[in-house]
């Protein structure tokens, strides 16, 4: 079994949230890294997620996840039956979004019927750039693909512009 790791803040007064709580009209972004300073890494292979909620004033760190045990960037799984990818997507429950540098078809499927959209981005980049492009996105006029995420999430949307600028 996988074990993963939570590291999230927590209230100076000590208690432990649940489950860190979404923030009002944000969406909760997931970015797998080595180092916690970019998006560098496969879905399978990634050792750690940075989870973030973005709005479209900004952004704020929610929780870092680890995992000890992941897939090899070969694209080849062991084969003693060990499943490391249902945990890392049980992880991720509660995210709408999940960006790698790569991830197969298996693991794809079961990240999407967890109602998280993956998002392949062709080169490492840092964190900062990923969560100031998904702002942009919100704050404009969103692609179809995430204007369906938004809907599901149950957050509203900008409308469409069909002005001349």
């Amino acid at each position: 079994m996988t074990a993963v790791r939570r590291l999230s803040l927590v209230a100076t007064d000590g208690e432990m949230p649940a489950a860190p709580e979404r923030a009002a009209g944000a969406v909760r972004v997931a970015i797998a890294t080595s180092d916690m300073k970019a998006l560098d890494a496969h879905f399978g292979s990634a050792k750690r997620f940075a989870v973030y909620d973005v709005g479209k004033d900004g952004w704020s760190f929610v929780e870092a996840l680890a995992f000890d045990d992941v897939t090899e960037e070969s694209g080849a799984h062991k084969t003693d039956g060990d499943d490391r990818i249902t945990p890392k997507v049980n992880a991720l429950a509660g995210c709408h979004l999940l960006f790698c540098l790569a991830i197969g078809g298996p693991s794809a499927a079961k990240v999407v019927s967890a109602k998280i959209h993956p998002i392949k981005v062709q080169a490492p980049s840092p964190i900062d750039e990923v969560l100031e492009r998904t702002r942009t996105m919100l704050n404009g006029a969103p692609p179809p693909w995430l204007r369906k995420v938004l809907a599901e999430a149950g957050i509203a949307a900008p409308k469409p512009s069909f002005a001349d600028d």
